[in-house]
């Protein structure tokens, strides 16, 4: 069953680490399929662990449960003739954070890596070691002259795209962007605003120089994360995270009455 959400379903947010995870391997696919027999597609991964207490929301847990030592209430246990205290355990989950991306690497070259290709998540846009990382891999791309896919279908946070928001011209803001920066050409961004109300663009991948383009149909991969997700059963009587407002809340409180989904 698909969305009832012609483009991108808000409430998959809420979801992120699943369809993040699953958007980056079916976008591999995708890509791999048009690649130049000299060129190829892997998924990679980063790892990294957030620090408690610099995070701007509590998407990712914080402390668990306060566990009491061997002692009791008191706290207090006999060793010998003296009165050890024993300390109360706080679980504080810390857990490494995996984030995927795509990297389009050269055969032959030492694998040199054209084309990253990235899909940002809520830890790369709010405060945090997941931004801090971000940006310094910005950064080396940019020295590397590696071209940079940013697509950004998350509305939490502020924005991290390799161009500073104000730099979007007012009349193409949407909801969500792709930005792409062409590893030959960094003076140049190419922006694709991206509609909660329209299914989302096909859009060009750069490559080499001397390639043509690659393609990335969006809403495909999207379509194929709700299906393989089984995201339909999601329960749409609730409020997406982060929630809608305005003309954007009636305009999907009524397209989910008439799906069926909200009374």
């Amino acid at each position: 069953m698909k969305s009832p959400f012609p483009g991108m379903d808000p409430y998959l947010e809420k979801h992120w680490g699943d369809v993040r995870s699953a958007l980056v391997i079916y976008a591999r696919d995708q890509l791999q399929a048009g690649l130049p027999r000299d060129l190829f597609a892997r998924a990679e991964e980063r790892v990294y662990v957030e620090k408690e207490g610099i995070r701007e929301r509590g998407i990712l847990p914080d402390v668990h449960v306060v566990e009491t030592g061997r002692g009791g209430a008191s706290g207090v246990i006999a060793e010998g003739d003296v009165a050890v205290a024993e300390p109360f355990v706080l679980r504080i989950d810390n857990e490494p954070i995996t984030e995927t991306f795509i990297e389009i690497r050269e055969v032959g070259s030492g694998n040199r890596v054209v084309t990253v290709v990235e899909f940002l998540s809520p830890t790369n846009k709010l405060a945090g070691e997941g931004r801090r990382l971000y940006r310094k891999k910005q950064n080396e791309l940019l020295s590397a002259k590696v071209s940079l896919v940013e697509i950004d279908l998350v509305r939490a946070g502020r924005s991290v795209f390799s161009i500073a928001p104000h730099e979007i011209p007012v009349h193409i803001r949407a909801p969500y962007h792709v930005v792409v920066r062409r590893g030959w050409d960094w003076t140049k961004a190419e922006i694709y605003p991206l509609s909660l109300r329209a299914a989302l663009s096909a859009f060009r991948i750069p490559l080499r120089e001397s390639d043509s383009d690659g393609v990335l149909n969006l809403q495909a991969l999207i379509e194929q994360c709700y299906l393989n997700g089984r995201y339909d059963a999601i329960d749409y009587q609730e409020d997406c995270d982060p929630p809608l407002e305005g003309h954007d809340a009636e305009w999907a409180d009524e397209l989910l009455r008439t799906a069926g989904k909200r009374k």
